[in-house]
């Protein structure tokens, strides 16, 4: 077997990852492009920090995992039998004068960059109730603020799931635990969310594409494009449709593509209907689609 996942998703977000900041300022992370925009971002990091927090909230993943030896790293001991995220996410573990043992990621994660252009919006802020109750003056603080629909891209390697050299030791977990943790990781996506600054960001997908193809690329990641028109957001189907036409092994990875969106968001669902005639579904059913595959992309091979 030789197969990858890839979903690129678009989630309405605020404000999702602050920089080191200067002074009495709090900075988003930005990205400048050539064309004179800057965007906000939450890094790939930030968002594998909350995939494996949901991880362990909702399937009780294992976080002990970690010693500081010399640097903080993954325990010698731990290998991907111990840890979901050891497996999915890689690791290094350093011994001594000798290499370091490293795993590279099956699961790869883009940054999630806004679709929309950032334009130096701010909050100022305070601290006065609390000053008042002891006769001071109050704090000062401003915060960068961007409400922006955003885009990021998971492309999973699914043959590196559960399979692992760790020094001597080849392991090979059962195609049921390989399943059940590609599987949770598609319904962590499905609800992802961020705790920030005492707001909780809901991350969950308005508009998702992707599939199982035979290789793991991220076929979406930079095509995805948003338009407005008279105050309505149009999703650019002109960019998907060229994307849809590219072809691997004589196949075109339109036959292997879904598409999963929320109802009243996007102004032009009924284009994505043409293009991809009864596979543009709620986003529950695309994931519902996604893990009906993997069970058989495992069986196959098992």
């Amino acid at each position: 077997m030789k197969k990858g996942l890839t979903v690129t998703v678009i989630f309405q977000g605020d404000s999702l990852n602050y920089g080191e900041g200067i002074g009495n300022i709090s900075e988003l992370k930005k990205l400048n492009r050539g064309n004179g925009n800057t965007h906000t971002f939450a890094s790939r990091q930030s968002l594998r920090y909350d995939i494996v927090r949901l991880g362990n909230n909702l399937y009780d993943w294992n976080l002990d995992t970690v010693v500081k030896n010399g640097t903080i790293q993954f325990k010698k001991d731990c290998t991907i039998r111990d840890s979901e995220e050891m497996d999915l996410f890689g690791y290094m573990k350093t011994k001594g004068n000798s290499n370091a043992i490293t795993r590279s990621a099956p699961v790869r994660l883009s940054h999630a960059i806004s679709l929309e252009p950032y334009r130096s919006d701010m909050d100022f802020l305070n601290n006065k109730g609390l000053a008042d109750r002891i006769g001071e003056n109050p704090n000062l603080a401003n915060i960068e603020q961007h409400q922006s629909f955003y885009t990021y891209t998971v492309t999973i390697d699914l043959d590196k799931v559960g399979k692992d050299k760790d020094g001597k030791e080849d392991i090979v977990l059962e195609k049921e635990e390989r399943t059940k943790r590609v599987n949770q990781l598609l319904t962590i996506l499905k609800v992802l969310n961020r705790n920030i600054r005492g707001r909780q960001e809901n991350l969950s997908p308005l508009f998702i594409i992707g599939g199982i193809y035979d290789i793991p690329n991220p076929f979406f990641q930079g095509r995805i494009k948003l338009e407005t028109k008279g105050g309505e957001f149009y999703i650019n189907t002109e960019i998907l449709e060229k994307t849809l036409e590219i072809t691997l092994l004589d196949k075109s990875i339109k036959e292997n593509t879904f598409v999963g969106i929320v109802d009243g968001i996007f102004n032009n669902k009924s284009e994505l209907e043409t293009l991809l005639p009864e596979k543009v579904l709620s986003v529950e059913k695309f994931f519902k689609t996604l893990e009906t595959e993997i069970d058989n992309v495992y069986k196959v091979e098992g």
